[in-house]
């Protein structure tokens, strides 16, 4: 009997090792983590800032949150003149550091199409983790170690999602916001893709921000959804970015190009002209077809694209989009990889890379990658500033 209970037993405890086993790889190949650990710094969001919204036409109200948990918070609230000087600076707890900006009010729509040849660095998917963004940069010589933009006529092409999930989101815009101003003094061109999380927040979807922005916007006297809506200045600025463009050959979009898109006979101005058009119009399937709702799709949409990697696609197929705007590849995030990689006969790069949390500790621990292209080659770019070829 004892021999009996001790084979059960046995069997019992390889079955649950096997089936353990086989849903944690199914996991990770899914991109699944263990979130084990926070910084102690996490809640802390004394200085908190700057959160800038439009009064009216002419005035804008720039605030800091303030204050902590056992003495309560505050707003430190200012107004300015829309076309007034306005410096304004952005604080980051874990290591004390800050970094100053201009306001500028002059927000314009920036070009579809580049071609001059310089070197492009990409990267995706930040979700709102500043020092490792930051870190990744200075690694690579995009920027000095005072943040000031060293990578000359370069373009950084932020190819989505570096909002939500993350405690740092607010120090990410602006810190983007920051690097297009010295960028452009130099030649060179910060270009923000907008991704699906993007979207979502514009669009008043909150449900992948952490808990901070609630209390926030709470503190601030507002709604979250109000944080990137039309009268915040971080939200018209976001609504003026394209979804796809193509640079030096190279397209970049958050998700991908639809076979069906090819099909539209539209330009890369009016793909992006429409998608504009529906940034804070949230998208439900409906029954009518047509290109408008094929662009907006959360299935099909150029910001919500899986299909390079979740379909069966024949290189034909993934061609269609590519020829369509007379481009060598398209660079793409969204969907996970477990390194920056060439697929398709190197037609499609995904850089969609598991990337640190700044106040979160999860395993397997992700090391950020980037994409690196001069001329007709391209590398592989790691945190630490190496590269390899692929």
């Amino acid at each position: 009997m004892k021999k009996r209970i001790f084979r059960y037993l046995k069997h019992l405890i390889a079955t649950v090792l096997i089936i353990g086993t086989a849903a944690i790889l199914f996991g990770l190949y899914h991109g699944a983590s263990a979130h084990y650990g926070d910084h102690p710094l996490m809640y802390k969001i004394d200085k908190e800032g700057p959160y800038v919204f439009y009064q009216n036409d002419s005035t804008l109200n720039i605030n800091y949150v303030k204050g902590n948990r056992d003495d309560g918070f505050y707003v430190d609230k200012k107004e300015y003149a829309v076309n007034s000087e306005i410096m304004v600076k952005s604080y980051f707890q874990i290591d004390s550091t800050s970094f100053d900006f201009k306001i500028d009010s002059d927000i314009k729509t920036p070009q579809v199409t580049y071609n001059d040849g310089n070197p492009i660095i990409a990267i995706s998917d930040i979700e709102g983790s500043y020092k490792t963004f930051r870190d990744f940069l200075i690694s690579n010589k995009v920027i000095d170690s005072n943040l000031n933009w060293t990578f000359g006529k370069g373009h950084l092409v932020l190819v989505g999602d570096f909002v939500d999930r993350g405690w740092s989101v607010t120090q990410v815009l602006w810190f983007i916001y920051k690097l297009e101003q010295e960028a452009a003094k130099q030649g060179g061109v910060v270009h923000f893709i907008i991704g699906n999380h993007e979207l979502k927040n514009m669009q008043g979807d909150y449900k992948a921000s952490a808990d901070k922005y609630l209390a926030v916007a709470n503190i601030l006297g507002k709604v979250q959804s109000d944080l990137y809506n039309r009268n915040s200045f971080l939200g018209k600025w976001l609504a003026s970015k394209n979804a796809i463009e193509l640079i030096n050959g190279n397209l970049f979009a958050h998700g991908g190009i639809h076979p069906e898109v090819a099909d539209s006979g539209l330009s890369l101005d009016k793909v992006n002209q429409i998608i504009r058009s529906a940034y804070y119009k949230p998208y439900y399937p409906k029954t009518e077809k047509s290109v408008e709702n094929l662009l907006k799709s959360t299935k099909k949409g150029i910001c919500w694209y899986r299909g390079y990697f979740k379909e069966d696609l024949s290189q034909e197929q993934v061609e269609l989009g590519i020829n369509k705007f007379n481009a060598r590849t398209i660079v793409v995030g969204h969907t996970l990889q477990s390194k920056v990689n060439r697929q398709y006969n190197g037609k499609v790069i995904g850089i969609d890379v598991k990337h640190p949390k700044d106040y979160q500790k999860h395993w397997p621990f992700g090391k950020t990658e980037g994409l690196l292209i001069e001329g007709d080659s391209y590398y592989r770019v790691l945190s630490n500033g190496e590269k390899e070829e692929m």
